[in-house]
């Protein structure tokens, strides 16, 4: 009888455990609906694909503790080493630029806390994703071990030049602004491949660049200002 009470003590426990985490979670979900619908349909992103992983990843969990009640908020926060987590509306904009689909091989440039992966392994097969500082690189991998991705591929290096092994790219996303376009990440972007990246001087207004590379040509378009964090290099 004692055996059974114990059991049963247990198994409302593990329930409750259960329940709290997921009402823990629901406590984001419609702030979650709220910044896709406030921040991202009303300003024009209208990519199914894009729209419905911003609805699905907790980009709460993507952000320092005491950060978590701002992370739905219309702006950048940071995340620690002098880098930052993208508004949401940037993050969006830039998924959809690149016209992401399920057989998808991307590259991305700043894994930073693991975000822009994270959406872009709800949408694609294959995310390689470099961070430079290896901190950052070190817990984004182990967030999104943890988080059960399996088709995102972490490297500790430096973003400029790419990831040749597992080029070409089908799309390629920096996350920091360069003052020139990396050529190795030019070659290694397929034909009929896009990038886009923020070019411009640190601490000063970027631009957003739309690179295409179709039939050996590379054509670039300015898109709009950004404000990024300085593309770090190795020394």
């Amino acid at each position: 009888m004692h055996s059974l009470i114990l059991i049963l003590i247990l198994c409302l426990s593990a329930f409750h455990i259960v329940v709290d985490s997921h009402l823990q979670d629901d406590a984001y979900v419609r702030d979650r609906e709220r910044m896709v619908r406030t921040q991202i349909e009303m300003r024009g992103i209208k990519d199914q694909a894009t729209l419905s992983s911003m609805k699905k990843v907790q980009r709460h969990l993507f952000v320092p503790k005491d950060l978590r009640d701002n992370a739905y908020d219309d702006r950048p926060l940071p995340i620690g080493y002098g880098q930052t987590i993208s508004q949401p509306f940037i993050v969006a904009y830039m998924t959809e630029i690149i016209r992401p689909n399920k057989n998808s091989k991307m590259l991305e440039i700043g894994t930073g806390s693991g975000y822009q992966a994270a959406l872009l392994a709800e949408i694609i097969s294959d995310v390689y994703t470099i961070e430079i500082i290896t901190e950052l690189s070190n817990s984004s991998e182990k967030r999104l071990k943890e988080l059960g991705y399996k088709n995102i591929y972490v490297k500790n290096a430096d973003g400029y030049y790419g990831w040749k092994e597992h080029a070409p790219f089908d799309a390629i996303i920096v996350t920091a602004a360069s003052e020139y376009i990396p050529p190795p990440l030019i070659e290694q972007l397929k034909d009929g491949g896009r990038m886009i990246i923020p070019v411009g001087s640190p601490f000063q207004t970027q631009m957003l660049m739309l690179i295409e590379k179709k039939d050996g040509k590379v054509t670039t378009k300015s898109l709009m200002p950004v404000m990024f964090v300085p593309f770090k290099r190795s020394k």
